[in-house]
């Protein structure tokens, strides 16, 4: 088997299951959600060993060093194997801001239920 210089970026990232499809992972790239080595990037930049890839998702980035490049899909452990994962663990569940939830279609807040939003946000 022959090692490859450099793949491209949305390709490697689908291969080694960061995203489940090849067009969500170009579609992060189109969006700016896809950053190797601090630069934004399209689809079809290349990749190469030791690079540093962060990928943004649910509001946190997803820190990945690159050590292998593959360009199929593999399977969970050959994929674990391509790359390091450099990404801090998440805050505790209680530093997250308490976020207040509305039915669908309940129309405006009352001024009570305003009220009631704001203490909870602490204001």
């Amino acid at each position: 088997m022959t090692e490859l210089l450099s793949a491209r970026v949305d390709s490697w990232a689908w291969a080694v299951r960061l995203f489940k499809t090849r067009s969500a992972a170009t579609a992060a790239c189109r969006a700016g959600h896809v950053r190797v080595n601090g630069e934004r990037v399209k689809a079809a930049a290349p990749l190469h060993i030791g690079d540093e890839v962060r990928i943004r998702s649910g509001g946190f980035d997803r820190i990945i060093e690159v050590r292998r490049l593959v360009v199929k899909r593999v399977s969970a452990p050959v994929a674990a194997e391509c790359l390091l994962d450099h990404t801090p663990p998440p805050p505790p569940r209680e530093t997250v801001a308490l976020v207040a939830i509305r039915d669908r279609g309940a129309g405006r807040p009352t001024k009570r239920e305003r009220r009631e939003v704001d203490k909870l946000r602490g204001r």
